[in-house]
């Protein structure tokens, strides 16, 4: 996306788009260059944030889940860009050890041991690599986990709205 114009912070002048960013520094601690980049299409940018925001807020998983998601569907996809926002949201943002957040980017769901949240990475690292292969038993250990429909939903949009940043 580096071809493309950067629009700089002081240019916009939106309220929405204002608030939006507004959240996301209160989130990550600043606004990702990338989203500059999205402002060439202020209307889908504005959409997509908004559907960000719910996916963070509103559903089952907790912020600290849904990071670690972030950071191993990003390491999936190739993206250190991505990964290491998710390690800064989830290690200074959330306060997770630093020593824990870099190996966790580093060699992955093995490092994980709480049974809930590999439940949820493992799904999460199907779901990316090739959601056709998910089966009843694997939505079944969802639900075991403690997830309704809707925190399945979410947790497939999740894996989708990180991949997609991923490929900006």
């Amino acid at each position: 996306m580096a071809r493309v114009a950067i629009t700089r912070p002081e240019q916009v002048e939106d309220p929405v788009i204002r608030e939006i960013f507004s959240w996301v520094t209160s989130v990550e601690g600043a606004v990702p260059n990338h989203f500059y980049v999205e402002m060439n299409f202020p209307e889908f940018l504005k959409a997509k944030l908004g559907a960000t925001r719910v996916l963070w807020e509103q559903g089952e998983l907790a912020l600290p889940e849904i990071q670690h998601i972030g950071i191993l569907v990003s390491r999936a996809n190739g993206c250190p860009y991505c990964t290491a926002a998710f390690c800064t949201i989830l290690n200074y943002g959330l306060g997770t050890g630093e020593d824990y957040v870099s190996q966790l980017a580093s060699e992955g769901v093995e490092v994980v041991d709480d049974a809930r949240l590999r439940t949820l990475l493992d799904f999460a690292l199907k779901v990316n690599a090739d959601a056709k292969s998910i089966t009843d038993a694997d939505v079944d250990g969802l639900r075991a986990c403690g997830l309704t429909d809707k925190g399945v939903v979410q947790l497939v949009h999740l894996v989708s709205d990180f991949a997609s940043y991923n490929r900006l």
